[in-house]
């Protein structure tokens, strides 16, 4: 019998827990559960046995992986999938996932509760301004930057969109104006709506030569990765552009700097939450529960991240 571990150091909601059980024993597998776990030694001997194991934002590292004798398959519920070691999966054969689209909504309804936010005032006494009319950009057009763009029009914003890897011709059938650079794209909206990734390629990509092509009063709004700003550029930037505003639900290292120079021009949630509604916890645990199962019954790496 197939053993299946649910490894979460922060649980899911008990909903959550009951789908997954149900989806993993009517498979005729063993469910176990780690949860609020406080000693890193207590996950390595639970995943001893196991051959599938489900996450959130819970460290699977190489250790892990060494430690996990049987472990074919490995999903990191949520979009985001820096948390475990692709090296490490590939080399034990080990297929690692993540299940897009589950939190996609809860992010992007956060993205603009942000924006409502920094738009009047921090909720200060005061003249704010309104989304209507405004032009917002969206940094990749995944998932994510399809629910944000389906908000958008609904609050009357002009939606522009720049993503490399999404054809044109797609983006234009949803009622999105194509930019070719991301130059153009920063440099026509007034809100820029940031979902791309965390890699080699993206780390300190925000920079003040991007930022600084944004019309006045031009907001930041990242609900993506904190690696993806060039820190020191954003200082920069929020110091040469009095108009300019910068929102995010991952507070930087430069947090605290940030509030004490530019106030209520910055917005910054206490820890990442773009995911954290009721609804996304369970669509991402029932998610991730079957893509285990498939995996082990039939072989099925549609969600394979580590290829």
């Amino acid at each position: 019998m197939a053993k299946v571990l649910v490894a979460t150091e922060k649980p899911f909601a008990k909903e959550a827990v009951d789908g997954i059980r149900k989806i993993v024993e009517a498979a005729g597998f063993e469910l176990a559960l780690l949860e609020k776990y406080t000693s890193n030694d207590d996950f390595l001997k639970a995943v001893a046995d196991v051959d599938g194991l489900i996450v959130r934002s819970d460290k699977v590292t190489r250790e892990v992986v060494e430690a996990a004798k049987n472990l074919k398959v490995v999903v990191r519920a949520g979009a985001g999938y820096d948390n475990l070691d692709l090296a490490a999966c590939t080399e034990k054969g080990i297929v690692a996932m993540n299940t897009p689209g589950q939190n996609s909504n809860a992010v992007a309804e956060l993205a603009f509760g942000m924006m409502l936010y920094i738009a009047r005032n921090s909720f200060q006494p005061g003249t704010g301004a309104e989304l209507k009319g405004k032009k917002i950009g969206i940094h990749a057009y995944g998932n994510v930057g399809r629910c944000v763009a389906t908000i958008a029009k609904g609050f009357g914003m002009e939606v522009y969109a720049f993503d490399p890897f999404v054809t044109a011709e797609a983006m234009a059938a949803e009622g999105v104006k194509v930019c070719s650079t991301v130059e153009e794209l920063y440099a026509t909206c007034n809100y820029v709506s940031l979902h791309i990734p965390a890699n080699d390629k993206t780390k300190n990509s925000i920079n003040f030569d991007l930022l600084s092509k944004m019309p006045k009063g031009g907001v930041l709004v990242n609900t993506a990765r904190k690696e993806v700003i060039h820190e020191a550029d954003m200082v920069k930037m929020m110091t040469e552009r009095p108009d300019f505003k910068y929102v995010s639900d991952i507070e930087p290292a430069i947090a605290a700097e940030l509030k004490e120079k530019f106030g209520n021009r910055v917005f910054f949630t206490p820890k990442k939450m773009g995911a954290e509604t009721a609804e996304a916890n369970v669509n991402a645990g029932l998610a991730a529960a079957r893509q285990v199962v498939g995996l082990i019954k039939n072989g099925d790496k549609t969600f394979q991240v580590n290829k």
